[in-house]
């Protein structure tokens, strides 16, 4: 794993991650990587969800953890020391949880005002499903991206838990409390911040939004230009049975899709008409040849076509090992930090980490 950041624009920041899974491990991570010093407080035996593969959890990377009963009195009184040290909370439990426990936000900030206090949640703090359960997979079926994704013959398709728990979540939540951190920085007033999973990834969704406000969004997912709809914007299987994902979307992109695979039907893009055939023309050509060939074909142009690669062969890409994208670090690939900070001087000489 990644050892803890010495440096960053985050560097001198104090980070208290009360425990939870997924969201807010992922923030804490995030400005770990910032240069944040991140303690996680868990309880004691640690984290059931990965108990007996602790080191395997690259969520806790670049953080002190330290074991707490909170339901004890020492361990309350300790962490409520480690708060009040914190320029920032991150916090994921059921609304009300902390305040039984005199950690919620008017209890800390009643003596700590300039604290940013980080709340993540899949519901949110208010609302009518605010005080039950749910998993990543219920708050995008409920904000209509669930249903946006998959073939038009078949059921939804569940695109892992990037896209609620750590999209439309912790990403949400760390530019929150930067955000908060920067006015408390500037006014000596925290603030706190409502990091709703709901909230989050209704807002990634803008871009469809518009496309469904200008009537340009058939209701029935695989019809659309981005939802595998447009033969020019979809995956093909090779012939050795791997894929290649194609994102041809402009004309000039189009245009070099075709001459890779030297199709010369002249075909219009926006045509809907011809999708049919364009993409059994398409899927014939990439059929004929390994997904390797087709790689090394379309490389170095602009018809972004690139091969779909597995999780460990991800990590021995050239583009993304050259920026460290996706490493391997005592043998367990990860992600590297993102974004990167390349210094106050020409990009060409700033440090990357």
């Amino acid at each position: 794993m990644n050892e803890p950041s010495t440096s960053g624009p985050l560097s001198g920041v104090m980070v208290v991650e009360l425990g939870g899974l997924g969201p807010v491990p992922f923030a804490g991570m995030t400005l770990a990587g910032m240069g944040a010093s991140v303690v996680r407080v868990e309880r004691p035996g640690g984290d059931v969800f990965f108990a007996g593969y602790e080191s395997s959890d690259l969520l806790n990377r670049g953080k002190s953890t330290v074991a707490l009963d909170l339901k004890s009195p020492e361990g309350l009184a300790r962490c409520r020391a480690l708060v009040a040290d914190a320029d920032i909370v991150l916090e994921g439990s059921r609304p009300g949880a902390l305040e039984r426990l005199g950690l919620g936000p008017d209890d800390v900030m009643a003596t700590h005002p300039g604290l940013v206090y980080g709340r993540m949640t899949g519901w949110g703090q208010a609302g009518p499903r605010s005080a039950t359960a749910g998993h990543d997979i219920n708050y995008i079926a409920l904000t209509g991206v669930l249903d946006a994704i998959g073939s038009p013959d078949g059921p939804p398709v569940v695109p892992l838990n990037v896209v609620g728990d750590f999209g439309g979540g912790a990403m949400y939540l760390v530019a929150g409390v930067l955000a908060a951190l920067h006015q408390a920085r500037a006014t000596g007033q925290g603030d706190v911040v409502d990091a709703a999973i709901v909230d989050g990834v209704a807002h990634l969704l803008t871009g469809v939004h518009s496309w469904l406000a200008s009537g340009r969004w058939e209701k029935q997912r695989g019809s659309n230009l981005l939802d595998g709809g447009a033969p020019f914007y979809a995956t093909y299987e090779t012939a050795d049975g791997r894929s290649v994902a194609v994102g041809a979307l402009e004309p000039q992109f189009f245009a070099a899709l075709l001459r890779g695979l030297e199709i010369q039907h002249p075909y219009v893009q926006d045509d809907r008409a011809s999708w049919p055939r364009l993409r059994a023309e398409l899927a014939a050509a990439f059929k004929s040849r390994a997904r390797d060939h087709w790689d090394a074909v379309f490389a170095q142009t602009d018809a972004c076509v690139t091969p779909v690669l597995d999780l460990v062969e991800a990590a021995d890409d050239d583009h993304l090992r050259a920026r460290r994208a996706v490493v391997r670090l005592s043998g367990v690939v990860q992600s590297g930090d993102a974004p990167r900070f390349l210094g106050a001087g020409p990009l060409t000489a700033g440090r990357a980490r």
